[in-house]
């Protein structure tokens, strides 16, 4: 089997956002991937893939990616985040 890495990041947000709204925006950003919305919306991609999961405690987004090397699950989880910044 081939090694996979895997970052863990949040996506930290202001009290009082609608983050159902924010979610189906990256969905709709997003949607040239392949995409699947159990469990929060995963997007995967050629060389790896990322989990965006809302808290029902914290307004936070939990962002889990993974690809073949750390930098590239990096990559992926601060593309995802920067992308949350602007929907």
């Amino acid at each position: 089997y081939p090694d996979y890495y895997m970052v863990k990041d949040r996506i930290d947000l202001h009290a009082g956002i609608d983050m159902d709204a924010l979610m189906s925006g990256l969905h709709e950003r997003f949607s040239h991937e392949d995409c699947t919305t159990i469990d929060g919306l995963k997007i995967d991609f050629a060389d790896g893939w990322v989990h965006l999961r809302k808290s029902n405690t914290e307004p936070i987004i939990r962002v889990y990616a993974e690809a073949g090397t750390p930098e590239r699950a990096q990559e992926l989880a601060g593309m995802l985040k920067a992308a949350a910044m602007k929907v």
